[in-house]
């Protein structure tokens, strides 16, 4: 290669430096500028080579003390340089490894990955960022939010092929414009200012990252939507939200119902957001399985909706005892009912929000455009669910 470089050179100065009797013709000036940017390429490929190749200066070797004599300041002789090297991370044992890398924060992971390539493959196990992902994403990502990050995947790779589709006709293109040496350093040029981005993998690091970057949007639902507008109290709809890092709240964008648009609300805080609790989409009516053991004080959730344009929201309710019932758990046999009465005590006695009724044998969807319509239900078992519930109880009783 230096040989190639400097036969070559000449002749650049040749072209360069001549000096006609008469002007040159347009193929010689395409030449001469063809030999100046080939001359340039070959030099950016020798820079790097040149660089990692330079010779060290004695005074950068330092040795430590135990090496120097002790009176005459010189080294001892060194038998085998391997043998005084310092220790590598990399030379402890596997478990003791495991369990630093086990111990550093997300970022830590990111900033040890970056170190060499052993360590990034050990960063990046799926073992280390579980529980990373568990401790911040877990109340949030259900079922929904991985299909989504699958088809989020796809759509990355689907367009990464397409990229290299339109970068291979442009390499043809660069091939071919040298008979037109502007127009290819032009696209020398362009093509220079474009940095290639990493593309995500189905790894469980790459999906935190996507996650706290903001790029992914996942579905989840979020209680008293629309900054807990009055419409909304204990009630949790169905939204795509993404992460802001920078306020550590979402922003949620709701899908649309009757006349208004895609609706959305930034600084949504996290103890608003959980992850679906079952797999029904918004506009789909929840199929009911827990009728026939709905008992008087059992605390539910239950499809709720405007009209037939709107999705539903699920709102937090109890079921209540007859009319005909006085109350008492040990004479109370409104189990055996077909009518089942559901009680939204944060409305007030007598308001028409405050109790409706469904069949339990027959319920599908029940409603009129006046009060709603009313659709599957769920039984709350968690009592982590039912907490959540009461601690977003309004202070004010709404009418």
């Amino acid at each position: 290669m230096l040989f190639f470089l400097v036969s070559f050179f000449p002749f650049v100065l040749l072209l360069s430096k001549s000096l006609p009797l008469e002007p040159l013709p347009q193929w010689a000036s395409e030449t001469r500028l063809v030999s100046i940017l080939l001359f340039q390429e070959v030099l950016s490929f020798l820079a790097p080579l040149l660089e990692r190749c330079r010779p060290v200066r004695a005074g950068n070797l330092t040795l430590p003390s135990s090496l120097m004599s002790p009176g005459k300041g010189r080294p001892h002789r060194v038998e085998n340089v391997e043998e005084l090297a310092e220790m590598s991370v990399l030379d402890l044992p596997e478990l003791a490894l495991d369990c630093i890398l086990g111990r550093l924060s997300p970022a830590g992971l990111c900033n040890m990955a970056a170190v060499c390539s052993s360590l990034k493959e050990r960063c990046r196990s799926d073992h280390l960022w579980e529980k990373h992902m568990k401790e911040k994403w877990g109340r949030v990502i259900g079922n929904a939010a991985r299909r989504e990050w699958k088809l989020y995947l796809a759509s990355t790779r689907d367009s990464a092929v397409g990229a290299e589709d339109i970068n291979r006709s442009k390499k043809w293109n660069g091939v071919l414009s040298c008979l037109w040496p502007i127009s290819w350093l032009n696209f020398r040029i362009d093509s220079g200012n474009k940095h290639k981005s990493p593309l995500p993998d189905d790894s469980i690091m790459s999906w935190y990252r996507s996650l706290e970057s903001g790029k992914l949007w996942f579905p989840a639902q979020v209680y008293n939507r629309e900054h807990g507008h009055v419409g909304f109290m204990l009630s949790c709809y169905d939204a795509e939200v993404s992460y802001d890092c920078s306020t550590d709240t979402f922003h949620a964008r709701y899908p649309p119902h009757g006349r208004r648009m895609m609706i959305m609300e930034e600084g949504v805080q996290w103890d608003r957001l959980r992850a679906p609790p079952v797999n029904t989409p918004a506009y789909d009516l929840h199929i009911s399985d827990c009728l026939s053991d709905l008992r008087a004080g059992d605390h539910i959730e239950i499809q709720w909706r405007r009209n037939k344009e709107f999705p539903y929201g699920w709102w937090y309710g109890v079921i209540g005892h007859l009319e005909s019932c006085d109350g008492n758990e040990l004479l109370c046999h409104c189990h055996l009912s077909d009518t089942v009465i559901l009680e939204f005590n944060q409305y007030t006695p007598g308001s028409r929000w405050r109790r409706a009724s469904i069949n339990r044998k027959a319920h599908r969807e029940e409603g009129n455009e006046t009060d709603g319509f009313y659709g599957g239900i769920r039984k709350l078992q968690s009592k982590d669910e039912i907490s959540k519930w009461r601690q977003l109880w309004p202070k004010d009783v709404l009418v």
